[in-house]
């Protein structure tokens, strides 16, 4: 088996910002396992905030290249807990993981849902994300996406309410709200009653990760909105931790280290009563078609990422207008555009 490591720089079509900060682009990495003439993809794009270079995660992956003999031989899942431990990198183990189921599925001629036996009925429609900017801009952003069905509005501003009542005036589409931990306790409480008559489905990390679990707990009972977890819920030891705290969970597949932990994750979660949602990164449609074959399980997508830049690199599921069409093809149906400017 053959290990390549592509680093992509992704181009956004406006600045995005959150209440952390904000970017022009993102830098993200395709791994690429190769067996005999077929190819599997995963990706992962570098963080500031979790510490995670393109740097340190390609020097992780090809200090662990005997990994790949493994992978040739045994299923993803049987070698996760190896490479967790071999890698020491959340983030570059997601993205050799997605690989590995995506190579799996390809060689098995399924798509990835297939292959973990979940059926494609019913999927619920992803988001499109409007980060956070100035009332008009916001606005703006919203009508160059019309006719989505759903829109998550990054907030943590000082007008966090004013936004979204100027934006409800614009649609009368399901809005869902995302603080990135940037509200006290008081705020998320006081806002979630509004926010309710506004039409938003719920309210995502409004507190910071490291907040008293008194904090945690008095908001989970009197907001008027349910209350997802985000930064709180990282990796699979802390879905139980959610539970009494939040009423569901955003799994991202760079935190846990990929689709083997991410399924335990939603399957654990939904046994204990908790909503599930999957959220992405910025990132190009290798990323977002591997989670997309999550949709079977999830009560909310968020999957917009690839539709954020300004060009694609890759091709594979369309998100349409919220929409998640498959790829014609095997696995998580994505693969590289040929015209794509890859360093090696």
């Amino acid at each position: 088996m053959k290990m390549t490591l592509h680093r992509l720089q992704l181009p956004l079509q406006h600045e995005f910002t959150i209440s952390r900060g904000s970017i022009n682009f993102q830098n993200s990495m395709v791994v690429e396992l190769e067996e005999d003439g077929v190819s599997g993809f995963g990706e992962v794009t570098e963080n500031s905030f979790y510490g995670h270079t393109i740097d340190a995660m390609s020097a992780a992956l090809l200090g662990a290249e005997d990994l790949l003999d493994l992978y040739a031989n045994q299923t993803p899942e049987e070698v996760w807990p190896l490479a967790k431990k071999r890698l020491q990198n959340m983030f570059a183990l997601s993205a050799i993981d997605m690989a590995a189921h995506d190579l799996a599925a390809r060689k098995a001629g399924l798509p990835l849902y297939k292959q973990w036996g979940l059926e494609w009925n019913d999927v619920p429609a992803s988001s499109y994300t409007i980060g956070i900017d100035t009332i008009e801009t916001m606005v703006a952003k919203l009508n160059e996406r019309p006719g989505w069905s759903v829109y998550k509005i990054k907030l943590g501003a000082k007008d966090d309410l004013a936004i979204v009542r100027a934006l409800r005036e614009q649609t009368d589409a399901t809005f869902r709200v995302d603080a990135n931990c940037g509200w006290s306790v008081k705020q998320t409480i006081a806002y979630s009653h509004e926010l309710a008559e506004l039409g938003v489905e719920f309210i995502e990390q409004p507190l910071p990760n490291d907040a008293p679990a008194e904090d945690r707990r008095d908001v989970y009972k009197h907001s008027a909105l349910p209350i997802l977890a985000d930064e709180n819920c990282q990796v699979e030891e802390d879905v139980v931790r959610c539970e009494g705290f939040f009423h569901g969970i955003n799994v991202k597949l760079c935190k846990c280290g990929g689709l083997t932990p991410g399924l335990r994750m939603l399957r654990l979660a939904r046994r204990l009563g908790l909503r599930t949602m999957v959220g992405c990164m910025i990132e190009s449609s290798i990323g977002i078609s591997a989670a997309a074959h999550l949709a079977p399980l999830l009560d909310y997508v968020d999957l917009d990422g690839a539709v954020l830049l300004k060009e694609d690199p890759a091709q594979g599921v369309v998100i349409n207008k919220g929409q998640i069409l498959l790829a014609n093809d095997f696995g998580g149906g994505a693969s590289l555009k040929a015209s794509a400017s890859v360093g090696s």
